[in-house]
């Protein structure tokens, strides 16, 4: 019951909606405060196991111990990362405003490709993702990643792609455990970013901003990001200092990460779908409702639970995870 408890409280947008669902599900009783305290028990469970696995293999990677298959497979390895603000109970520096970082991966081997009849256009689904999120440092984030991708193909690919927003911290994690991956940036951050610049350099004057854009765009996405890089320079003047973004810095530290013909060729995803739908179904409908505000432990232990829901790996990592022994105990 306890286990039914967690499931729905990750599953409705408040514990009070729990409260009713179990009542009209299971004909019982059980008051808000008491779900919000079983969900924390179990999901502190599941995350403090997450947490002691994903050590032991970082551990085991500093250690040089970790052992990978000799013979890759033919295929894809993608990790997405991304961060996302959540509401808490904590201020810090006149914000209680903190970061939850979430990580997607999936590969190749569970992709599958068809073409619309209308227009003929490619389309896909992943059938099998992993998602993992941890609200706190990167430095300790890195761990959950790792371990993620492990689960998940890392080292029995002949590829690994990252993709993210662009992000110093997300590059230094790449630089540290898949330095041989290909990072993409991703092209609708990146378009955004570059109408966003327009849009303030242009003073909002469409008629220039606009076709301004859509030249740079095909541009970058045909191959000449060196040369839009190259004609880019001259927005690295201080007087554009109060620009909402420094489009020049911005594509000079991505400058490998940004040859979008090459990885269309290659057939690599070019766009961070997966992870931003990730942060709707994770994190936002369930933790970022109106005037919604979290202890960092109990919004832990809820995306923890949310994440391996999503993951389809509720009977695997929660079910299996937390015996009845350890389930009375509490």
């Amino acid at each position: 019951m306890m286990l039914e408890i967690a499931y729905w409280a990750q599953n409705q947008f408040s514990y009070e909606e729990t409260e009713k669902i179990i009542y009209k599900i299971y004909n019982a009783i059980v008051n808000d405060d008491l779900i919000r305290k079983v969900t924390d028990h179990i999901g502190s469970i599941v995350f403090n196991n997450d947490t002691k696995y994903a050590n032991q293999y970082f551990s085991l990677l500093h250690n040089g111990n970790l052992i990978y298959p000799e013979n890759k497979k033919n295929g894809v390895l993608y990790i997405e990362i991304d961060g996302a603000a959540i509401n808490t109970r904590i201020e810090n520096n006149n914000s209680t405003w903190k970061e939850n970082k979430l990580c997607v991966v999936f590969n190749s081997d569970n992709i599958r490709y068809w073409h619309n009849k209308i227009d003929n256009e490619l389309n896909h689904k992943i059938y099998k993702r992993e998602y993992t999120s941890f609200i706190g440092s990167a430095d300790i984030f890195k761990k959950y990643v790792f371990y993620c991708a492990l689960r998940n193909g890392l080292g029995k690919f002949e590829k690994i792609v990252l993709i993210s927003d662009g992000a110093p911290w997300i590059r230094n994690l790449k630089e540290e455990l898949f330095p041989e991956a290909q990072q993409i940036l991703d092209f609708f951050h990146l378009y955004e970013n570059l109408f966003s610049f327009a849009k303030f350099y242009f003073k909002k004057n469409e008629k220039k901003y606009i076709p301004w854009v859509e030249k740079y765009k095909d541009l970058l996405k045909t191959g000449y990001h060196l040369k839009v890089i190259d004609h880019f320079s001259k927005f690295s003047q201080n007087t554009l200092d109060s620009a909402p973004v420094n489009i020049y810095k911005y594509l000079l530290n991505n400058i490998n990460n940004i040859d979008y013909k090459s990885y269309v060729a290659k057939n690599y995803f070019i766009g961070s779908g997966a992870i931003e739908s990730g942060n709707k179904i994770v994190l936002q409908k369930r933790l970022k409702g109106p005037g919604m505000r979290w202890n960092i432990e109990t919004a832990q232990t809820l995306l923890t639970l949310k994440a391996k829901v999503e993951s389809d790996l509720w009977v695997e990592d929660v079910c299996c995870q937390t015996s009845q022994k350890t389930l009375w105990a509490a």
